[in-house]
């Protein structure tokens, strides 16, 4: 920074003035002049140089020029023949001329032995004798010289002309004159003296620039000023309170001010000493000889704590260093507190970071003795009620509370002998952890032994503990919303300071943070039960009985909670099954709630037997519903659910067809009876709720007998560390195989699929199909008679005897006479009937028997109480009345009316119970 001297004015905005370069008051002014006087001598001898050797050169290029165009011309072809001609001037004077004016010399000269002049480019000069230094060239050696002849002072060369014989029989002499060597020199002289003014422009601006930045450096001081300036400096660096070193590159101490010589007692003649030899600390010599830079490091001189600063001297000035030594001892006691205060700041922010990572009670706990032990405490223990670790709310009243139940210890080794983890603990009333949670304040007890409430709870286990060399506690209640939820226990042992007044803060804020973490933790164990408690109702508790299928499933919930994943298997009319796999968006009580509302939809549409297309255009609306009710009832649009993914897939054992529809969901794969497996290619309607009222599509396929269908949700093939593809990849290398019962193959899948924490929820349901065979289906062409009914009566009689079922064949007739007497009196041709036996998977029932009357009619018949006038309308009565279930499903040319009838020995009524059955249907008082 510039310092401003007496005397010198500054201008507008505090800039120097800036002077003349060539003032004789500042150092830069005698410096510019000298450069400057310096340079012009040099451009001048240069210059001078250069002439002398521009004339130099054209001399010698004016000697070269001259003997090469002699002897070119002396050797051209046809000079001898000229030379013996009857006229040779008139020959050699044409290509002499020519040759003068393309070589540019001033003449091409031809004369005999006898000196005569034969050709010249003054032809006034043709015929007289020529006198010159010739004699050499006519002896037949070449010359060049300076000679002054007819065209005045000039460089000549001479080159002999020699005959066949190889006597020399003329002279070719070419001079140039002194003249024309000039003119060459002349030519070049401007560019020499524009080359030299412009050295001497850019050398006089090079010093002009030096001189203003010494100018600039040296702010315009004089030398007397310069002098003044440096003892001033010395005044200061030997005046200042704190010590000063420049150390050299080669380790050896420059300079010492008067504060560091004091600081580290340095000898008189330290200076250009090594760092070594001047008896300083190991480490603090060290830090000097070396080339690394140091901020406020603390070393040790004396009895003195020195903060040392280094900084390196390159690259704005020679190698070395700088160390500056500030005198720190008294501050000493003050940054150690400052610098405890600092690290507790440093204690909470990390507690920040590690206490509630995750949302477990317990593991909430063990974080908080983790952070505090070695930083505060040896020893830190969690105790926590027991509501707290179910996930329950607490009473807010505090006073009363004596049991707790240990949830954390950290900070020793097994054979500890306070409480272990999950032991219940029992308070007495005067207990230090009973009267921080009463009081809701941390207490503190600096040495325990002296405690006589402590060591009431258990004499014997306090003893312990003392012995074992814990020997002062602080405890601080965990309170959250009013309520408390327990302690967190700071114990020291033997090596520790006991706790202090001062530890209380900290130890009050880092159970305050602790304690809205363990209580995060807990409202979410209680709403994660409620929403697991929830779903779980929601899902098939159980498989229900059918014959068709060998069901295995599975379910796994996300690490993120409850989701909406679900499945179904729904028995239906015919030994029909439905299957139902279906995904909720979202996770949550919500995304529970509207799966368990959809599984209830589909139970309901399907129990109307359905066509799949219409179930799942049903479901649609349904889902585009519910996503309206939710936006009119939000404020905003978070929570509202945007649709879910739904497949359903319909199979029908007495014909291996299996139709399937899928809104927005992954397909199923099939994994044949050779162990293959197969991905349909099925035809994909969007998610439910967003399919705007567009119909539905669907396949149908046969399924060979003993295939397995595999039915699952997108968390079971897509994952953080593979794609769709590689998903499915995956899948069909889990499947593949035959053999394998559903439960096995449940049980690969999801060995070889999982991950270890899936991010989705998981449903998959395996199914093995299974067909009826011939002996177990009876079908039957009835015209529209009455008299029609009594063959197939007796035709049903003989299949059930066949069957082994003579016990029901009586209300079987019934049924079924009353089941083809409605369709002939009511319904349309054609009219068929088809007799089921099955028998279910895995269970000792003994199976059901099915009635099927198919007609023409899309006219259903409904049960009602006859009147007493009424002779008909009992027929479905006694059908509901003597079947397990009974209902009408629509097909594409009319419909079936069904029933089923349970083979249970017990289930069939006694043919003589039956006049009763029908006498009950008339009121007595009436007759």
């Amino acid at each position: 920074m510039r310092t401003h001297r007496p005397g010198r004015p500054r201008q507008a905005g505090g800039a120097w003035r800036s002077g003349s370069l060539l003032s004789v008051h500042s150092l830069a002014g005698p410096v510019f002049l000298l450069q400057l006087a310096v340079v012009m001598l040099l451009v001048a001898a240069a210059l001078v140089a250069l002439v002398v050797q521009a004339q130099r050169d054209v001399m010698a290029d004016a000697r070269h020029r001259t003997l090469t165009v002699a002897q070119t011309f002396a050797n051209s072809p046809g000079i001898v023949a000229a030379l013996n001609s009857a006229n040779p001037t008139a020959v050699l004077q044409p290509p002499a001329e020519a040759a003068q004016k393309a070589a540019g010399v001033d003449a091409v000269i031809v004369y005999g032995l006898n000196g005569i002049t034969l050709a010249h480019s003054d032809p006034r000069q043709i015929g007289k004798r020529v006198i010159g230094p010739y004699a050499a060239a006519a002896t037949g050696k070449p010359f060049t010289s300076t000679f002054k002849g007819s065209l005045g002072l000039s460089v000549i060369s001479a080159v002999p002309v020699r005959g066949p014989d190889g006597s020399v029989i003329a002279i070719v002499s070419v001079p140039v004159t002194v003249e024309r060597v000039q003119h060459n020199v002349n030519r070049q002289l401007p560019f020499l003296l524009g080359g030299a003014a412009t050295a001497l422009v850019v050398a006089a601006g090079g010093s002009g620039l030096v001189s203003r930045r010494l100018r600039r450096q040296t702010h315009d001081l004089g030398p007397t000023e310069m002098t003044r300036m440096y003892e001033h400096h010395d005044a200061v660096l030997h005046a200042v309170r704190e010590g000063v070193l420049i150390v050299g590159g080669d380790s050896r101490l420059l300079l010492a001010n008067d504060e560091a010589r004091r600081l580290l007692d340095l000898p008189a003649d330290a200076e250009r000493r090594h760092i070594t030899d001047l008896g300083l600390d190991e480490d603090f010599a060290a830090l000097l000889a070396s080339d690394r830079p140091a901020t406020d490091e603390v070393y040790l001189a004396a009895d003195r704590l020195l903060a040392v600063s280094k900084r390196l001297t390159t690259p704005h000035g020679p190698v070395g260093s700088v160390v500056t030594l500030r005198d720190t001892t008294e501050l000493r006691a003050l940054s150690g507190r400052a610098e405890v205060a600092r690290e507790r700041l440093q204690s909470l922010y990390d507690a920040g970071l590690r206490i509630g990572t995750t949302l477990d009670v317990k593991r909430t706990a063990e974080e908080l003795a983790e952070v505090a032990v070695t930083r505060f405490a040896d020893v830190v223990t969690v105790d926590l009620l027991d509501p707290v670790l179910r996930g329950e709310e607490t009473s807010g009243a505090s006073a009363g509370i004596t049991e707790l139940r240990r949830s954390a210890v950290a900070g020793l080794d097994a054979g500890h002998p306070l409480h272990p983890v999950r032991e219940l603990i029992r308070l007495v009333p005067a207990h230090p952890v009973a009267t921080a949670m009463a009081e809701g304040r941390p207490v503190l007890l600096g040495d325990l032994s002296a405690s006589g409430a402590w060591r009431s709870q258990q004499p014997e286990g306090a003893r312990r503990i003392l012995d074992h060399g814990i020997h002062s506690m602080l405890v601080a209640p965990l309170r959250a919303r009013g309520g408390v939820l327990g302690v967190v226990g700071f114990w020291r042992a033997r090596g520790s300071p006991s706790f202090e007044d001062e530890d209380v803060s900290f130890a009050e804020e880092l159970a305050a943070r602790a304690a809205v973490c363990i209580d995060n933790a807990r409202r979410y164990t209680r709403e994660h039960a409620m929403a697991v408690t929830l779903q779980h109702s929601l899902l098939p508790r159980a498989l229900p009985e059918q014959s068709a299928l060998e069901v295995a499933y599975r379910y796994l919930p996300a690490q993120a909670g409850v989701g909406g994943d679900w499945f179904d298997v729904i028995p239906l009319s015919g030994t029909r099954v439905a299957l139902v796999v279906g995904d909720v968006v979202g996770h949550g009580l919500l995304a529970a709630a509207t799966m368990g509302r959809l599984r209830t939809a589909v139970h309901n549409f399907a129990s109307l037997d359905m066509p799949v297309e219409e179930l799942l255009g049903r479901m649609d609306e349904l889902v585009a519903q519910i996503d309206a009710e939710e936006v009119t009832a939000a404020e905003d649009w978070q929570g509202v659910i945007t649709g879910a993914t739904c497949q359903y897939a319909l199979y029908d054992p007495t014909s291996g067809r299996l139709t399937i529809a899928t809104a927005g969901h992954p397909g199923p794969a099939v994994v044949r009876p050779d162990g293959t497996v197969d991905f349909p290619q099925l035809p994909v309607s969007p998610p439910l709720g967003l399919g705007a009222g567009l119909p539905v599509e669907t396949a149908e396929f046969t399924v060979p007998e003993d295939s397995r269908l595999v039915l699952y949700t997108d968390g079971l093939i897509e994952d953080r560390t593979r794609d769709l593809d590689a998903g499915l990849e995956a899948l069909r290398d889990a499947l593949t195989g035959p053999g394998r019962t559903p439960e096995a193959t449940c049980a690969a899948v999801m060995e070889a699929m999982l991950s270890d924490r899936p991010r989705d929820d998981i449903a998959l349901l395996v199914a093995r199909t299974r067909r009826l065979g011939p002996d177990q289906v009876a079908e039957w062409e009835v015209p529209r008679d009455p008299a029609a009914v009594a063959p197939v009566r007796t035709a049903c009689a003989r299949r059930l005897a066949e069957w082994g079922l003579e016990q029901v064949a009586f209300t079987a007739e019934l049924i079924l006479s009353e089941l083809i007497t409605n369709a002939i009196r009511y319904g349309a041709e054609p009219i068929a009937v088809r007799l089921l036996r099955t028998e279910p998977i895995g269970s000792p029932d003994a199976g059901t028997l099915i009635f099927e009357v198919a007609d023409g009619s899309s006219t259903s018949p409904r049960l009602r109480w006859a009147k007493v006038t009424d002779e008909g309308g009992r027929g479905l009565f006694l059908v509901a009345r003597f079947t397990e279930r009974w209902g009408t499903r629509y097909t594409t040319t009319g419909k079936v009316i069904w029933a089923e009838q349970s083979l249970h020995h017990d289930a069939a009524p006694e043919a003589e119970g039956l006049g009763e059955l029908l006498l009950d249907q008339w009121d007595d008082t009436a007759l």
